[in-house]
Order: structure tokens, then C-alpha cells, then sequence
């Protein structure tokens, strides 16, 4: 089971190899669509900006790859910045997105008294049966770092509730698409658990 991580200069990558590695995962790092397209399943990870990481997408042409590859079925997994420009647009400089999924990308506000960026350990609640979950308790802690939230159009395809002042959409799940706005590979056994449910999915 092959495994393409895409390479797009938004940082990470290592703690990500380091997971897979760890799992014994099948894994290539590329930046090159023509490589990306023929993997089995695709990670899109990343820590950043969302303006100038889409701009760099589209200057490697890993925008179209992603669109391509959603429509080809196989499984994909978005993580931080992974999960939030997957959506049409980002608050962040107001950001035309990938558009996979219909929704928008958020950011927490200050009149809340929040810090932020949202830092550290948080529970996430699975609201509803998916495979990224199996075997991980409920209400389990992951590792966030971010200032911006996704917020999908459809409701249902939400699969997990964290809170920060408010209650958002911190993982969901459209077609073979799954996105989750925390860090699993920095985020302990569940974490590493929710990546070895990711690779050995439909084996």
C-alpha cells in the first residue's frame, strides 16, 4: 500500500515520515503530481499560511493533483492546514481555496478572550461511526496549533467536535476524503492509532 505525502513547502513533513516510519508505513514525500497520482492513498499535510501555500499548490500544479485525485476515489487525509484549504475559501486574506468541499475556513475570534492560536491538548469528540476513529476511546486528546477552524457547509459531514470557546468541526469526512484540523503524528498512541487505521483502511 503505497503512500504519497505531498511536499509543498508548508513544514511538518518529518514529524509525519517519522509516524509513518514508526508504523512501518509504505511512504514516498513528492512534489511531483505525476508520482502523487499513482499512490494508493494521499496525505496532504501541513503548518502555515493558507494564501501563500495555495499559491505555491498552484505553481506546482499540486491544486490540480488534489482535485484529480479526489475524483479518482482513493482514500485522502488532510491534516492542519491540510484540512482547512480543502474547503472553497479561508478567512485568512480572504483565500480562494481547492474547493473539494463546500465551506469555509475560520478564525477564532479575539471578543472571545481566547488565546490564539488554539495551542496544545484539546478533546475530540467523534460524533458519529468512521474508521479513522476505530479503536480510539471517545473524547480522546489530540494536539492542535491553529488560528483558523474549518467550518463545512453540510453539517453531517462532520465526524468530530472539539471546543475553544466555541464547538467546531475538528475532523470530517466527505466521499474518500477525511480531514482533521489536529496533529495526529504529534499526538501520542491515538495518534498514531488514527494513522495505522488511515494506512491499513480497505487492505
Amino acid at each position: 500500500m503505497n503512500i504519497g505525502i505531498i511536499d509543498y513547502d508548508a513544514g511538518n513533513l518529518k514529524s509525519v515520515e517519522i509516524a509513518l516510519n514508526f508504523l512501518g508505513g509504505d511512504y514516498f514525500v513528492s512534489s511531483d503530481p505525476e508520482k502523487l497520482i499513482k499512490s494508493d492513498k494521499l496525505i496532504f499535510p501541513g503548518v502555515g499560511e493558507a494564501y501563500s501555500s495555495m499559491e505555491i499548490l498552484r505553481s506546482r500544479s499540486l491544486d490540480n493533483l488534489l482535485k484529480e485525485y479526489f475524483k479518482k476515489g482513493n482514500p485522502i487525509l488532510g491534516i492542519c492546514l491540510g484540512c482547512q484549504i480543502i474547503l472553497e475559501s479561508s478567512e485568512e486574506r480572504n483565500t480562494k481555496c481547492l474547493g473539494l468541499v463546500p465551506g469555509v475556513s475560520k478564525v477564532f475570534s479575539h471578543d472571545m478572550g481566547l488565546k490564539i492560536p488554539h495551542m496544545g491538548w484539546n478533546q475530540v469528540q467523534s460524533t458519529k461511526e468512521h474508521y479513522i476513529f476505530k479503536d480510539i476511546p471517545n473524547n480522546s486528546s489530540f494536539y492542535f496549533v491553529h488560528s483558523y477552524y474549518p467550518e463545512p457547509d453540510n453539517s453531517d459531514s462532520t465526524i468530530a467536535l472539539t471546543d475553544y470557546g466555541i464547538s467546531f468541526s475538528s475532523a470530517f469526512s466527505v466521499a474518500n476524503l477525511v480531514a482533521v484540523q489536529f496533529h495526529p503524528e504529534k499526538s501520542g498512541p491515538h495518534g498514531l492509532k488514527m494513522l495505522d487505521n488511515f494506512i491499513k483502511q480497505g487492505v
